[in-house]
């Protein structure tokens, strides 16, 4: 039942540091989204780690390394969709600025922490877009922490999960306003800057507002996405009903 876990509350939290992503959000969310409450196993370990490190010669962030511990190996909380890469995956751009740890899934991007924060506990995150013109390239900011970044994964990546619960959305005027009316606005920043990505939460449903480009659903259940669709009416790309 949701009322096990405050899904608004515990995004609060650990919007406010990470402590709270850890310990409330990311734990509840893995327990009563994601079906399996994070474990023992779940997690790279401390070797995985070091070798990294010396394979690098640098150190990873306190923050990052929590998360790899924690949950990096939880494939279904990381990289139904873009993929967390491992510790022996982790890379320094060939331009030498960033530490990259994930990827689009079809390459059109990567995130990365640039190399003068690394020293930081919990640094920014930027993007790269690959694109035809390399000279362009440029890293941006993406979201200011890395620990609300992960938080932002396991989001995302949950809007990907088993296509029974997940859907798309392809917006008309109206969607949005629908959107708003049904379901409440969750407490995490707009991103990445210039962009207006955001969070909602209808009756079991979490959903995700792409700056009016497109609107993505996961419900707790197929009943529950059900619902949401007769809510905010229109053409959903997996509703075969």
């Amino acid at each position: 039942m949701t009322h096990e876990f405050d899904l608004a509350g515990s995004l609060a939290g650990s919007v406010e540091g990470r402590s709270g992503a850890w310990a409330s959000f990311i734990q509840g969310f893995a327990a009563h989204w994601a079906g399996a409450a994070v474990g023992g196993d779940d997690g790279w370990t401390e070797a995985d780690l070091d070798a990294a490190e010396e394979r690098l010669g640098r150190r990873l962030p306190m923050v990052l390394r929590e998360a790899y511990l924690l949950f990096g190996r939880r494939k279904d909380l990381t990289s139904n969709h873009d993929v967390l890469l491992g510790p022996a995956e982790l890379y320094v751009d060939d331009a030498e600025e960033a530490l990259v740890f994930r990827h689009e899934n079809q390459g059109a991007a990567s995130w990365g922490i640039l190399l003068d924060s690394l020293q930081d506990e919990d640094p920014a995150v930027l993007i790269r877009l690959d694109l035809a013109d390399k000279s362009a390239e440029r890293w941006e900011d993406w979201l200011e922490r890395l620990s609300l970044c992960f938080v932002e994964i396991i989001l995302s990546e949950s809007l990907h999960a088993d296509e029974e619960f997940c859907d798309f959305l392809d917006p008309d005027d109206d969607s949005c306003a629908l959107l708003e009316t049904n379901s409440v606005r969750l407490p995490f920043p707009t991103y990445p800057p210039g962009e207006e990505t955001r969070w909602f939460l209808g009756q079991d449903v979490l959903l995700r507002d792409d700056d009016g480009a497109g609107i993505l659903a996961r419900g707790r259940t197929a009943e529950d996405l059900d619902r949401m669709r007769d809510l905010i009416p229109g053409d959903w790309l997996d509703d075969h009903r």
